[in-house]
Order: C-alpha cells, then structure tokens, then sequence
C-alpha cells in the first residue's frame, strides 16, 4: 500500500519554531524525530520532496539532505527509489537520544500507582465470582450490581439515573471509542478541546471525524460565547468536553459555561461527550460544581462517561457511559462488532472498592495535593520565569515558558533521562510550544527531579538571539 504524504502546510505548522542552538539539521532531525516519537505524525507517512521542503523551511536542499540523513541513520526514515523519505519507528535505540528504560524517569503519562486496598478488595471480590461462573462471562451491559451502584451515585449528585442509563465499557478509552463508532459517520464535525485530551482526538479520528478547536485557556478557562459560535456555524454531531480538572489545563467550567454550552448544543442538536475521568480529584476547589448532565433538562444532549483508572488503578480496566436508554441501547447493540464487554473480575473489584470510595478518594486528594506542591516549589527554585496555571484537583499541571521552547525541551530532557509531554502533543496544529504538562500523579521526589533535569535542559534550548516574546500559535 502506499504511504500517505504529509502536507508541506500541515508539516510546517506542526514543526512550528523548530530551530534550536544546534546546527539547522540537527534540529530539523530532532523535532521530526520527536513528532514521530510523540505521535503526531504517524509512522508510515511520506515527507515532502526535498526541494519542496527546502522552499517553505526557508533553507538550502543541502541543510533537508542532511536532517534526512541523520533521520535514516537513527531509524526514523527509510527511503525506496520512487517511494520517498518515509517515516519509521526503529526497533531498537541504536544512538538515539533516548536513554535504557531503567534510567528513565517517565513523566510522559499522568497515571499513578494503585490506591491501598486494591488487592483486598481482590480478594473480597472473589466471593462473588462462582455466581458469575454460572453464566457465559460476557456482559455487554456490564454487571447489574456495579451499574446499580453507578447509577445511586449519579442520582445523589444530581442526575437522576436508573441502571438502564448505564453500559460498563473497557475503560474511558473504550467508552470513548464506542461512542465515536456508534454516533459518527465519516466526515461529521466534532468539537474538541485545545489544548487536550489526544487520545480521545484519535477516537474521533478513527471514526472519520472532522475536528474542530475551542479553547481552553490555562488561566482563564473556556470562552462559552466561542463554543457557541462554532456549534451555530458547523452543527457539529458531537462536542468532546472534560469540565471538570480538564487535562492538561486542570481548569473547571463555571455554572455558566456549563449553562451556556449545554442549552447551545441542545437548540442545534449537538451531543456533548462529557469526559468525568478526573472530576472527583479535587484538592481544594473553591466552588463545587455539578455534573454537565445535570443542566441536560431534556435528557437527550449530555453523554456522561466515568472510569476507576484515574481513582482506583489504571490496572482496572473498567469504564462506563451514563446516557438516555435509547443512546444506552445503540451503544449496547454497537458493541456486538468489537468488544463483548469489561472484564468480569475487574468490575468485581470496581464495586467493591465503591464501597469504601471517600478514602480513596482522601488518598489520591492527599499525593495530589502533596505533589502539586512540590511542583510549585521546584518551578520556584530551578525554572522562577515559568508560570504555573492554577492547579485545583486533577491529574496534570499545565507549565507555561516565556519563549516556544517546549518539543526542543522536551527532546534535550529525554537525552537526561527525562519523558515528558511536549505543549504540542495536546493541541490539533503544533501550537503550545510554550507548555508542557507534568503530572501530579507523580510523587514529590519525581517532580522534584523532572524539574531539576528541565532546567538543566533549558540551558540547552536558549539560544543566543532567541526573541522570547515571539508568539507561536
């Protein structure tokens, strides 16, 4: 099959200011090597020719032939006569700026350890198991005694719910996934957030969508009047939103733009996926908020989805969706053709550690707090330029530098040791290049260390010359 050729327009807007102190090629090499590495341009893909590239880098062929050099010599590309310079990842390290797993520290996920009493809770669901043993194991709705359980608490926060509402899915991404596969068609617009969630941008990708921008201010939030705009232009089928402790911004909706969206999308027809995967890790939240779903009068606007990775263990493989029944039942009819339903044993745990669900979320309410803290500090002492958005619960911080450093950061601290999200990772175009986001599921030791090879990375990326009040989108 032939490899897909990347766009010299999308190229360059993905490469954004990809010079660094380093010759031209050595950072031209660098920052396609990291969007590789990132994800944000797929292995397999066709880069330009060279001269094109040459043209709208604004450099010579020769500068191109040599970044494509360095690339094919560490494995990030392979060229066939007629076929091109294509992307690859390689299988092995070879001299990449990458160093032995053991020496890494990995900051690139915001995930974290399992809460104490996952593996009693274990043992205790083993009680409940040669019931299940009975039947065929396939539970495409999910267990009646977990959806129960799911349903009484969406209920007590407001949205009133039955077990009908709920189907029990292979975690958020599957939840999500399931989602796009069943309400999309190919080229139908969908709203998403930028910066963030890019995993769920591949779902609505994957489904054919066409991805469209609102914004998530760091300080500010989201613009309620520009959501709006775009769901009155586009008529978008689906909007993607995480209203509370969004990642990466850690940003909540307020009462209003909750209002606002929600009556917008319903007027036009607009259902809104509404990511819940982090929104009871407050740490000290000076409003409570509710759920999205509680201002969806007529019940037919706001898809709620929920997972116990972010609160439990990532190692539970258990999500959920909270809908009307007639979407409940389309979701449950969608999954005969990918995914015959959560793991059994996992949604046993699930539900037994709901039972005692204020203590896991005081322990995670706890390390959040304490890492958050550390994050603070550590910016303070070795990066005093950087500015911390406000963090209020959530999974992740969102760092903001006074210069478009954050791809060239993010590959000189990978060469310390370092993994870590590059801005540009959470955005659609390459733009953020002056954030970075770090995770407070890490522990304050980590933080404290990722901070201290970042700064030392920083040194690496300031360039004599470098206008640090140069804007990149």
């Amino acid at each position: 099959m032939a490899s897909h050729q990347i766009p010299i327009h999308q190229l360059t807007s993905l490469l954004g200011e990809w010079r660094g102190p380093s010759s031209d090629y050595t950072s031209l090499a660098e920052r396609v090597r990291l969007m590789v590495i990132d994800g944000r341009i797929k292995a397999g893909a066709r880069l330009p020719s060279e001269r094109v590239m040459a043209e709208h880098l604004g450099i010579s062929r020769t500068t191109v032939n040599s970044a494509l050099a360095e690339l094919r010599a560490s494995g990030y590309v392979r060229s066939r006569q007629g076929s091109g310079s294509v992307l690859d990842i390689p299988g092995r390290t070879g001299d990449l700026p990458i160093p032995q797993a053991g020496d890494m520290l990995d900051l690139s996920r915001a995930t974290s350890a399992a809460v104490p009493g996952v593996h009693a809770a274990a043992e205790r669901a083993l009680r409940w198991l040669p019931a299940r043993l009975t039947t065929d194991g396939y539970e495409l709705s999910g267990l009646p005694a977990l959806r129960e359980t799911l349903a009484d608490r969406y209920t007590a926060s407001g949205v009133p719910t039955t077990p009908e509402n709920i189907v029990v899915t292979s975690g958020s991404a599957g939840a999500i996934s399931l989602i796009a596969r069943t309400l999309l068609a190919p080229g139908d617009r969908v709203i998403v957030e930028t910066p963030g969630y890019p995993h769920s941008n591949d779902a609505f990708r994957s489904a054919g969508a066409r991805l469209l921008p609102t914004i998530v201010d760091g300080d500010l939030g989201w613009d309620a009047d520009e959501f709006a705009g775009t769901v009155e232009r586009a008529l978008p089928t689906l909007a993607y939103v995480m209203p509370d402790f969004h990642n990466p911004t850690s940003r909540s909706m307020s009462d209003a733009v909750r209002t606002t969206i929600v009556d917008v999308a319903s007027r036009h027809g607009t259902v809104i996926v509404s990511d819940e995967t982090t929104a009871e890790l407050d740490i000290d939240r000076s409003e409570a908020t509710l759920p999205l779903a509680v201002y969806d009068t007529h019940g037919n606007t706001v898809i709620s989805v929920g997972s116990a990775s972010k609160t439990m263990w990532g190692g539970l493989r258990v999500g959920w969706v909270r809908a009307s029944s007639t979407i409940i039942d389309r979701l449950v009819a969608a999954r005969f053709s990918f995914d015959l339903g959560a793991a059994v044993m996992d949604q046993l745990i699930t539900s037994e550690l709901f039972d005692g669900f204020d203590e896991v979320i005081g322990y995670r309410q706890e390390i959040h707090r304490a890492s958050r803290d550390a994050l603070a500090n550590a910016l303070a002492r070795h990066l005093p330029t950087a500015h911390l958005h406000p963090v209020e619960g959530g999974v992740a911080a969102w760092v903001r530098f006074d210069a478009p450093v954050s791809s060239a950061l993010t590959v000189a601290a990978r060469r310390r040791g370092l993994l870590i999200g590059a801005g540009p990772w959470f955005g659609l175009s390459g733009e953020f290049e002056r954030n970075i986001r770090v995770p407070i599921t890490a522990t304050p030791d980590a933080i404290e260390r990722a901070v201290a090879i970042l700064a030392d990375a920083m040194i690496e990326t300031a360039r004599p010359g470098r206008e640090a009040g140069r804007s990149v989108l």
